[in-house]
């Protein structure tokens, strides 16, 4: 038996489970980012869905959430928009991620903004607030959107005109892509509003659509349900009123298993994530 001391055992290098590596960080606001990270080489997403993200708790535990992805399915990163909350057990954390860190991330999409649970129609009506704008710019971005419809009316809705910006230069942004700027052009109907700050739109987004507002100011007709659709993406009491107001109209909610006119997210991380 040797004399030598026995070697100290190297302890593995720990890594997050299901970690993709931080690309890029934009701070829009003091209560809004955005960041973009690897996408692993095995995930397939429809546009519109969501995944788990998160990090690491204190208790060694993943801390996770649904975040709807932000970019379309063809894009080589996945892109999310989130809300910071300073005492929110995610996202008081989250806030602070750079370049190189890392997240944990649930390859497993699920969701139900997707255009395989609407009926065809003319047009399609994208219903958001804050962030729940997310889902729809990974369908702004999609080819699909406007191969299934002639018009795509985007709805967003914030306290303030900083907290539109996101969707402002995501919209602006779409006429000079290389991929589906021609077929954004003349379909896209961009319509953004706050709702305690000045703007050359104001009020919430049920009231516009109840008033006729959106539809006079955009030159289109009332909604109907043998052309429009519709996608809902906010907190639930802002769903719930949307939903009576795309009833009146006469369309009905659809699901994955049942298309119809109009569907809800219900998995959206509102402002106490």
């Amino acid at each position: 038996m040797s004399d030598a001391a026995s070697p100290t055992p190297v302890p593995p290098v720990k890594t997050l489970p299901d970690a993709q590596s931080v690309t890029q960080v934009t701070h829009w606001t003091d209560r809004l980012f955005s960041f973009r990270v690897t996408r692993p080489q095995s995930l397939r997403f429809r546009s519109g869905e969501f995944v788990m993200i998160g990090l690491m708790g204190e208790n060694g535990k993943p801390l996770l959430r649904a975040y709807s992805i932000a970019s379309p399915n063809w894009d080589e990163e996945l892109e999310f928009y989130s809300i910071k909350v300073p005492d929110g057990p995610l996202t008081s954390k989250l806030q602070h991620i750079e370049v190189g860190d890392e997240i944990i991330l649930r390859p497993k999409p699920v969701g139900t903004l997707v255009h395989d649970a609407l009926l065809p129609g003319k047009r399609v009506w994208f219903l958001a607030t804050g962030t729940g704008i997310a889902p729809f710019a990974s369908l702004m971005r999609d080819p699909e959107t406007y191969e299934k419809f002639e018009q795509v009316v985007m709805m967003h809705t914030c306290r303030t005109v900083d907290e539109l910006e996101y969707g402002r230069k995501l919209v602006e942004d779409l006429q000079n892509d290389p991929l589906i700027g021609e077929m954004v052009e003349g379909k896209l109907l961009y319509y953004p509003t706050t709702t305690r700050e000045d703007f050359h739109h104001k009020g919430r987004i049920t009231d516009n659509l109840t008033s006729g507002k959106v539809f006079e100011d955009l030159g289109i007709p009332p909604m109907n349900p043998a052309e429009d659709r519709a996608m809902v993406c906010g907190s639930l009491a802002f769903n719930v009123d949307v939903k009576a107001v795309l009833e009146g109209f006469g369309l009905r909610e659809g699901a994955n298993s049942e298309p119809l006119e109009y569907v809800v997210e219900k998995a959206f991380v509102g402002d106490g994530i």
